[in-house]
């Protein structure tokens, strides 16, 4: 059981204030948007100042475990994040195992370094993710039936983009084709057709704030705001915008469209980083890329219902083979850690907790993590709420 250090990744959209509260420390004035624990390479965890992936690779049975290294080699097969978005993400997806392959070795056959601001894979892994609350959050995941988003964009009345979006309204197509036709036709706009964007946005702030149509022209009001003239306004549209509570978590599968815009929480991934954005950044943007891994199924399922495997113990399930989410809640009464055969990184997310094992004792407060190796048992006690990530093979 060794103390862990995240690394802070500081894109445009994160917050000022949100992850320097969380490690007690005095804000930098400049954007941090997440803290990286885990051993991916291009921002891996330190104990004791050492890498963590340089620690896995010479020992990685003892740290993450043989059925680990068994299922997904010798490396950490999760990434786990803390994320403080103070303005919209872009819109984004991530790969399939097989499409997450097959985009690695073709722009590795085609010479692209592996940093370049135009390599799409960066890894040849997938990365379903989920993301646990913890502040209110907004998030868009997912399509909204094709026929409902017609109807919202019918009330809007902007005649410009009612005509873009026509084939939304075509019952004899699958919900999946008109979604696809729609989707794609936005994101394609031309310049001499992104008038509509404002006309949207026009209509949108017109709106009176108490109507039902609030949320959706929220968001094209909130998303041009940031994103002035962006494509990526209108094809939001399309989708479902929920609001996470503390505690509440929504699962993204591969293929799942996504963008978080505003708040944060506690993030489990697949160890990968490849995204394919649509809109809504100033990062490299590939419309192909992420039409094609895609999955245009109408409907919302995304939100986690979790389980209290033991008591103070709650896991978040999902068929992610990568990774495992537990959240514990610790009263004063020991709590086991769990998955003790496996290599684990414990976050406290609030509270001062104690943690026990064979090893000795770490004393942990908000923001601060530990990595526990395979095969370690280790007790909490305290008060306090942690995060617990590790393989998803239990």
């Amino acid at each position: 059981m060794n103390r862990l250090t995240g690394v802070i990744q500081p894109y445009a959209w994160g917050s000022r204030t949100a992850i320097p509260e969380f490690l007690g420390v005095p804000p930098t004035g400049e954007p941090q948007a997440e803290l990286w624990f885990g051993a991916h390479p291009l921002a891996p965890s330190l104990v004791d100042g050492e890498p963590l992936d340089k620690i896995i690779a010479d020992d990685p049975v003892d740290v993450v475990g043989e059925e680990s290294v068994l299922a997904f080699g010798p490396r950490l097969p999760f990434l786990l994040k803390v994320i403080a978005a103070a303005q919209p993400l872009s819109l984004q997806a991530h790969p399939s195992r097989a499409e997450a392959e097959a985009g690695f070795d073709s722009e590795q056959a085609a010479g692209i370094p592996r940093d370049a601001p135009n390599r799409t894979y960066r890894d040849g892994w997938p990365k379903p993710e989920v993301l646990c609350a913890l502040v209110e959050t907004e998030a868009l995941c997912g399509f909204r039936e094709p026929s409902e988003t017609y109807r919202l964009f019918e009330r809007l009345g902007a005649a410009s983009a009612l005509e873009l979006v026509q084939p939304l309204e075509d019952s004899n197509v699958l919900a999946e084709e008109r979604l696809a036709t729609v989707f794609e036709r936005l994101l394609r706009l031309t310049p001499e057709q992104r008038f509509v964007i404002a006309d949207v946005v026009r209509a949108a702030e017109s709106l009176d704030r108490a109507d039902d149509m609030a949320p959706f022209a929220r968001t094209a009001s909130e998303l041009n705001a940031f994103y002035p003239d962006d494509p990526g306004v209108l094809a939001a549209l399309l989708m479902n915008r929920i609001t996470l509570q503390p505690g509440d978590a929504l699962y993204m599968p591969a293929g799942n469209l996504h963008a978080y815009l505003s708040g944060g929480g506690v993030e489990i991934m697949a160890n990968s980083d490849n995204v394919m954005r649509g809109g809504l950044t100033p990062k490299y943007i590939n419309v192909d890329a992420l039409l094609a891994i895609l999955d245009f199924t109408p409907g919302f399922g995304g939100l986690i219902i979790p389980v209290e495997d033991s008591p103070g113990v709650w896991r978040y399930p999902t068929p992610a083979p990568e990774f495992e989410l537990w959240r514990i809640e610790a009263r004063g009464e020991p709590v086991d850690v769990p998955a003790g055969t496996a290599g684990r990184i414990l976050l406290v997310a609030d509270g001062d907790l104690s943690t026990t094992s064979s090893n000795g004792v770490l004393d942990l407060v908000r923001g601060e993590a530990a990595l526990l190796q395979a095969g370690e048992q280790a007790v909490v006690t305290g008060r306090g709420t942690a995060f617990v990530g590790g393989p998803g093979l239990f």
